[in-house]
C-alpha cells in the first residue's frame, strides 16, 4: 500500500476516500481553497494544504502542476483524483508518472482512449459491442454534411468528445436547431475539457440508462460488480440510482455484464471503471461511454455487494490483486437506492448557494450518507452543489424505497433550497414504483 495519499478533490468524495484510507491506515492530505473556509474534507484529513487560487476558483482543482508540487512537498507517493476535475485526464496521469507519483486510476493509455468518448465508441464497436449511429464533428469544422445528418436522423444529441457527466449536451429535434446546438456544445466542451471537438449521436427517447461497475488489477484479473439503474436523471445528470436494475431481465443483465468484462479485458484495463449503456423500448442496449474513475454512485454497489470499491481502486493502483472475499463475483444481497441531495431549486435545477444554518441527517441501520458538509458550512457558487448522497439498503426493492422515503422526509437543510421535494415525488411516482421508468421521468415530474 501507499505511505501517503493526496486527494485532488473536495466535498463528499474527498471525505469518502479519507474514510477508506483511515481504515487502511494510510495518511491523507487534503487540498482546498481559502474561499471554502475550513471545509469538512480539510478537517478530516491528516494534513491539509491550500491550493493557489485562480480567477475562476473551480479551475484551481485543475491546476495539475500545483497539485503535483503539493504532493511532492508533503511526501505523498500517490494522488487520488476522486471524480470530476482531473480524474479522467491522461495528461495529469502522465505528469504523475513523470514525477514518480502513482495516479490512482488507469494508465495514461487507457485514460487517453476512454477520455475521448468518440474513440471509445469506435473501439467498442470494433469488439462487436453495439453503439448508436453517430458522426464526429472536428473542432475546426463544426458542421455536418447533409448525408451525415441523414445517416444519424432526428432526434439527435450533441456531445463533447473530451468528457462526459452531461456537460454541454444538446438535444436536437429538427434541422434548424443543429448548428446552434453544435456551437453551444463545442463552447461548453472547450471550457470544461480543453477541446472543442464534439460528435452527434442518435437520441433514444424513452430510454433507460444502465451501467456496469468493473474492477481490474495489474495481474489481468477483471471482475464485474453487477449493474446499476441510472435512469433517474435531470439535465443528463443522475439524481436517483439503484442496484440491481429493476427494469432488465437476466438475459439482458448477462449480456451487459459480459460486454463490459470483454471491453475491459480487450483494453488491458486496470483499476475501477464503469461501462454505460442506453437501453431502448425494444430492450436493445447500446454502449454510451466508459468512465475511468470512481462514479458518484459507487456507494449503491457497495451496499449490495459489501465491496469497498475505493479500497480495490487503491489496491489495483499499488500493484496488489483485487480482493472480493475469495469470490470471482461478489454475492448480491438485497436492494439499494441512492438519492442525491443538491442545493438547487427543485423545479428549475438552478443552484442555490448560501450558508447552512440547519443540517440534520438521520442515522439508522442500513443507511449510509456521504456528505462534505455540516451545520455552519457554506455552499459556494463555484462548485457542483451536491450536498449529500443518501443510500438506503433493503431486503428487497419495496423495502429500500420505503426506507428511503422515510429518510428523505426526516432530512432538514436550510436556508439553502434543496431538491428534496422532487426526490419525494420520484419515490412516490407510479412509474418509478413499477420499476420500469425512463430518463424522462424527472423532467416530467418537475413540470407537474
Amino acid at each position: 500500500m501507499f505511505k501517503k495519499i493526496l486527494i485532488a478533490n473536495r466535498g463528499e468524495i474527498a471525505c469518502r476516500i479519507i474514510k477508506t484510507c483511515q481504515r487502511l491506515g494510510i495518511p491523507t492530505v487534503a487540498v482546498y481553497l481559502s474561499i471554502e473556509g475550513n471545509p469538512l474534507h480539510a478537517r478530516m484529513a491528516d494534513e491539509s494544504l491550500l491550493l493557489p487560487q485562480k480567477e475562476i476558483p473551480a479551475t484551481s482543482y485543475l491546476d495539475a502542476p500545483a497539485i503535483i508540487e503539493l504532493a511532492r512537498r508533503c511526501g505523498a507517493d500517490a494522488i487520488h483524483p476522486g471524480y470530476g476535475f482531473l480524474s479522467e485526464s491522461p495528461a495529469f496521469a502522465e505528469l504523475c508518472e513523470e514525477a514518480g507519483i502513482t495516479f490512482i486510476g488507469p494508465k495514461r493509455e487507457i485514460a487517453e482512449l476512454m477520455a475521448d468518448k468518440w474513440a471509445a465508441r469506435e473501439k467498442l464497436s470494433s469488439l462487436s459491442i453495439p453503439v448508436l449511429p453517430g458522426h464526429l464533428i472536428e473542432e475546426n469544422v463544426l458542421e455536418l454534411k447533409a448525408s451525415e445528418v441523414e445517416s444519424v436522423g432526428f432526434p439527435m444529441i450533441v456531445k463533447a468528445s473530451g468528457g462526459g457527466g452531461g456537460i454541454g449536451m444538446q438535444e436536437v429535434f429538427e434541422p434548424s436547431q443543429l448548428s446552434r446546438a453544435v456551437r453551444r456544445a463545442s463552447s461548453s466542451a472547450s471550457r470544461a475539457f480543453g477541446t472543442k471537438e464534439v460528435y452527434v449521436e442518435k437520441l433514444i427517447t424513452s430510454a433507460r440508462h444502465i451501467e456496469v461497475q468493473i474492477v481490474a488489477d495489474q495481474q489481468g484479473n477483471v471482475f464485474h460488480l453487477w449493474e446499476r439503474e441510472c435512469s433517474g436523471q435531470r439535465r443528463h445528470q443522475k439524481i436517483v440510482e439503484e442496484s440491481p436494475s429493476p427494469s432488465i431481465d437476466d438475459s439482458l443483465r448477462d449480456r451487459l455484464l459480459s460486454m463490459s468484462v470483454k471491453a475491459a479485458k480487450s483494453t488491458n484495463y486496470v483499476g475501477v471503471g464503469t461501462f454505460e449503456y442506453i437501453v431502448d423500448v425494444d430492450n436493445k442496449p447500446y454502449f454510451l461511454e466508459a468512465n475511468t474513475r470512481l462514479q458518484v454512485e459507487h456507494g449503491v454497489t457497495e451496499m449490495v455487494t459489501g465491496v469497498d470499491i475505493v479500497e480495490q481502486q487503491i489496491r489495483a493502483a499499488s500493484g496488489l490483486k483485487v480482493t472480493l472475499s475469495g469470490r470471482n463475483t461478489p454475492v448480491f444481497q438485497g436492494h439499494s437506492i441512492e438519492c442525491r441531495v443538491y442545493a438547487e431549486d427543485a423545479k428549475t435545477f438552478v443552484p442555490s448557494p448560501g450558508n447552512i444554518d440547519e443540517f440534520k441527517l438521520p442515522t439508522e441501520s442500513d443507511l449510509r450518507i456521504d456528505t462534505g458538509y455540516m451545520k455552519g458550512d457554506k455552499v459556494t457558487p463555484y462548485f457542483d452543489p451536491l450536498l449529500a448522497k443518501v443510500i438506503c439498503w433493503g431486503e428487497n426493492r419495496q423495502d429500500a424505497i420505503r426506507r428511503m422515503e422515510r429518510v428523505i422526509t426526516e432530512i432538514v437543510i436550510s436556508p439553502v433550497e434543496t431538491n428534496l421535494s422532487i426526490l419525494k415525488k420520484i419515490l412516490n411516482d407510479p412509474e418509478f414504483l413499477s420499476g420500469y421508468y425512463t430518463t424522462d421521468l424527472v423532467k416530467n415530474l418537475a413540470r407537474s
